[in-house]
């Protein structure tokens, strides 16, 4: 498998989800999304006021245009859903986005707990070690010169204030 360029096994790749269900999804999502920041700006007022408008009446009323267009394209794509399932993403490249997409949402988490430079060092030695399958020692090297750059520079060089784990409070910083 490894030898075969990506977009060749594409086509052998089963479907994970077609484009009409996706666009579906997504109406959905942004219907919601206005429906929420809609009952929010009337809170907040959507009215007319003596003085004027509200602080939430221009934002109601895009959240009203959004709901629309949304409800619009939810029942085009219901309609259209009638013509045939196209793929939108198949099995292998949903993969390879994940295999970029989980550690990354790791590296956020892990961030809060182990600070910017612990977590740089996991995310760089692991996708070199993972996904680019580089040794382990060149995936560690280049994590931890990566990382002590990024210290030497933000810490040292430009005084800026980063996310901090417990091994930085070890040098006190």
């Amino acid at each position: 498998m490894a030898d075969v360029e990506p977009h060749e096994s594409e086509g052998r790749s089963p479907p994970v989800a077609t484009i009409g269900t996706v666009e579906i999804v997504t109406y959905l999502l942004l219907i919601a999304l206005s429906l929420v920041l809609g009952y929010d700006n009337v809170k907040s007022g959507a009215g007319w006021a003596k003085d004027g408008p509200q602080s939430g009446y221009l934002p109601f009323y895009l959240c009203g245009i959004l709901g629309a267009a949304s409800l619009f394209g939810l029942v085009s794509a219901i309609a259209k859903r009638a013509d045939g399932a196209r793929t939108f993403v198949a099995r292998e490249p949903f993969r390879r986005v994940l295999q970029v997409f989980v550690p990354t949402l790791l590296f956020c988490a892990a961030m809060q707990w182990l600070g910017l430079y612990v977590a740089s060092f996991l995310l760089i030695a692991g996708f070199m070690r993972y996904v680019g399958r580089i040794a382990w020692w060149k995936s560690i090297v280049t994590g931890f010169v990566f990382s002590l750059a990024m210290f030497l520079t933000f810490e040292l060089a430009f005084d800026v204030l980063m996310p901090k784990g417990p091994l930085e409070a070890l040098f006190g910083r």
